[in-house]
């Protein structure tokens, strides 16, 4: 085959000058200045010489459109209050900062690593506390994991298959409404996104340091949350030890380095936290014995898998939030408009794409990324369809890339078979593959159909799109008209992604979405507020409850933060490992009682002393009364301070942390505090520090018991007492 050499370039006299040539004297700096930044400008925004043209713009209005959806109106967003109050916690407090705790005294922190909490927490130092603040790095990790998928996608399978991929993954319900969030679930994605970058560039080059910067980059997603990071391990370890282009004594070796690397990247926070005393640092949120490790191996851990019936540390209590665990729990009514639009086609696209590199040399890189991305998508899979542990819609945005990759590469691979007619039973494989996801996907819609308009319309296209699609890739095929086929590919695009561009724009538009539990699309009912309860990511009527959302400024401490509500506070927001399953209710002018909810399925907490009510005027009297104190109060549950903390800008400690079954508060230290003058004020109810679990355990009703002998009960408010040196002996 004839290559044609490139132009010479010019010299200064108009002459040819050879590319080896330096340049003349003073040049070199105007080029670099000049030319040099002008060329890598122009390429940034047309994309590289062997691209098509319509490759980077392309990828510009993918990447535009994922921004306007993460982006849209953030300020009427909520977030989770969880999470809200241990960033501005943060913002008061380098020590809270660094241990994620949820107050700026540092009492307990939340039940997660506290690296999403950094991102956040740097931008709302920067920029000051706020929804807009915090949100920024969310919807900045987001779309910048599109663009990386793209990357990935393109470099194997060509500019059609990266824009294929990245449209899909943004335009996946549950990514939209989680990013739209600040659980930290969109920073764990794109860190094993990058995580899979570099090792796959590890496998093309057989190099070392990029598998060291994947184990790295995993390493940050495990301080993200934790053992969901690992997930995508097995199918790492695999792909690079059969596919790297390297010998095999070579592979072993830079595995092992590798795997140090992700271990170091990984404990270096917990070993330590671990390694201070307790008394000097917060109580570790979720653990049972005051470690991250125990709650990297029960709660964050084998507790998410087995549920109540590990016997591993701490658990999470079987709460699903997104239906029964089976094989089929991706396609049931809650989770299937989340997530499950594009595996029937990704599935068939896995399957067809391998028997495609069947007889491919061992390090081709197609297979390779095909095994990275199946691997991702079914190991992801399983993970959560089979877990027994505490369960939540939005887990599986983690489980998106794979789904996503597959649709791009997978379809292209299959697009080049079916036009291939030497090879005729491939002529059926592609056609099927749209035929069953465009049926799946009417089915989907069918579910909510009467939901609203663009769900009807979404149906219509979905249906008559994928007919046009199947009857023009069968009748081009086999007419030989490529036009025809061209535009029925086309068709089945619009066909596969009518439905999931409807679910994504409702949750965009939404005025606000849970943060607690945020889903995307309508409210299809289902167990413990999974995708229903929740109102489907859409706000329950009335305005957002007070203290649910910070506003674009810290806390005064003087009204509501972030609401229009007055005098009412709630705390009916939880984290990322549970929820009563309600955003709370919204537009009263009294008080608002705190939600109950937690891993535990709502069976903890119950609010600030156990159902008490929680006022403004309450917080208002506390602030008044302080007395210096450190702590403004001592409530039951994470859910409860956290709405405090953000509606008066204090301290507030959570006893029992999330479910209110931590026993991070002692009676032994509680009068510690008290004679300290760190804390005055305590609630507690009949039931000990907040009924439910916490109130179960001998610790709440030794403390409850205590205060109620030596306190003085605050009269205009039921369930709060005061405390003072002289009462702790």
């Amino acid at each position: 085959m004839t290559t044609l050499a490139p132009p010479p370039t010019t010299g200064r006299d108009g002459g040819p000058r050879h590319r080896a040539e330096a340049p003349p004297a003073g040049a070199a700096g105007a080029a670099g200045a000049g030319g040099g930044l002008a060329a890598r400008a122009r390429r940034m925004f047309t994309g590289a010489p062997e691209d098509p043209r319509w490759a980077r713009p392309a990828l510009w209005a993918v990447l535009v459109l994922a921004t306007a959806l993460y982006a849209w109106n953030l300020s009427s967003l909520t977030g989770n209050t969880f999470y809200n109050a241990a960033v501005y916690s943060g913002t008061q407090s380098w020590k809270a900062f660094f241990f994620g705790a949820l107050d700026a005294g540092s009492f307990i922190t939340v039940d997660k690593p506290p690296f999403a909490l950094w991102v956040m927490g740097l931008s709302a130092r920067v920029f000051g506390y706020g929804t807009w603040q915090m949100m920024l790095p969310m919807v900045a990790v987001g779309v910048g994991a599109v663009a990386l998928l793209y990357r990935m996608v393109k470099r194997d399978f060509g500019a059609v298959a990266g824009t294929i991929a990245a449209l899909a993954l943004t335009l996946t319900p549950i990514t939209v409404a989680i990013t739209r969030d600040t659980n930290p679930d969109p920073v764990l994605v794109f860190l094993m996104l990058l995580g899979a970058a570099t090792l796959m560039k590890a496998v093309r080059t057989g190099r070392l340091m990029p598998l060291v910067w994947s184990g790295v980059a995993i390493g940050f997603a495990f301080n993200t949350k934790m053992m969901q990071a690992y997930v995508v391990l097995p199918v790492f370890f695999l792909v690079y030890l059969w596919a790297a282009n390297a010998s095999l004594g070579r592979r072993i070796r830079n595995l092992a380095v590798g795997t140090v690397a992700l271990i170091v990247s990984s404990a270096w926070w917990m070993v330590v936290v671990d390694l201070i005393p307790a008394s000097s640092r917060p109580y570790i949120g979720g653990s049972t014995d005051n470690t991250v490790w125990d709650l990297v191996i029960g709660y964050n851990g084998f507790g998410r898998i087995f549920g109540a019936g590990s016997s591993v540390g701490s658990q999470g209590n079987g709460a699903s939030f997104g239906g029964d665990a089976s094989v089929y729990r991706m396609f049931n009514e809650i989770m299937g408009g989340q997530i499950s639009w594009l595996i029937p086609f990704a599935l068939i696209a896995l399957v067809g794409g391998l028997v495609l590199r069947g007889r491919a040399p061992r390090t081709d890189a197609k297979r390779a990324a095909l095994l990275l991305w199946g691997g991702w998508f079914v190991l992801h899979y399983l993970t959560f369809a089979l877990a027994e542990g505490t369960f939540h819609p939005y887990y599986v945005i983690a489980m998106a890339p794979g789904i996503a990759a597959l649709a791009g590469a997978g379809g292209v691979m299959l697009y080049g078979a079916f036009k291939e007619r030497s090879v005729a039973q491939w002529g059926w494989v592609l056609p099927l593959a749209v035929a069953v996801s465009a049926v799946w996907a009417v089915v989907l819609l069918q579910r909510v159909s009467g939901s609203g308009t663009v769900y009807t319309v979404a149906q219509v296209v979905a249906g008559v799109a994928g007919a046009v699609a199947v009857i023009g890739l069968l009748v081009g095929r086999f007419t030989r008209r490529r036009k025809l086929v061209g535009l029925a590919s086309l068709a089945a695009v619009v066909a596969l992604l009518a439905g999931p561009a409807a679910y994504s724009v409702s949750a965009a538009t939404t005025a606000s979405s849970s943060g607690t539990n945020p889903t995307a699309g309508p409210n299809t009912g289902g167990g413990m507020g999974g995708g229903g309860g929740m109102g489907g990511g859409q706000r329950p009527s009335g305005d957002a409850p007070t203290g649910n959302a910070p506003s674009g400024s810290a806390p005064s401490g003087t009204g509501n933060s972030g609401s229009s509500n007055s005098g009412s506070t709630s705390s009916s927001t939880g984290n990322s490992s549970g929820s009563s399953g309600s955003s709370g209710s919204s537009g009263s002018s009294g008080s608002s009682s705190s939600q109950a909810g937690g891993d535990g399925g709502g069976t903890g907490g119950g609010g600030m002393g156990g159902g008490s009510q929680v006022s403004s005027e309450m917080i208002t009297y506390l602030k008044k009364n302080q007395d210096g104190a450190t702590w403004l109060v001592a409530v039951a549950t994470d859910q409860t301070a956290s709405s405090i903390i953000l509606e008066s800008g204090q301290p507030v400690i959570s006893m029992g942390g999330w479910s209110g079954s931590d026993e991070a508060m002692t009676l032994a230290k509680l009068k510690a505090l008290v004679k300290a003058g760190k804390l005055h004020y305590i609630v507690v109810s009949d039931s000990g520090q907040g009924g439910g679990q916490g109130g179960s355990s001998s610790a709440a009703s030794e403390i409850a018991t205590w205060v109620k002998e030596n306190g003085s009960a605050v009269s205009d408010y039921s369930g709060l007492y005061r405390l003072d040196a002289s009462d702790a002996g």
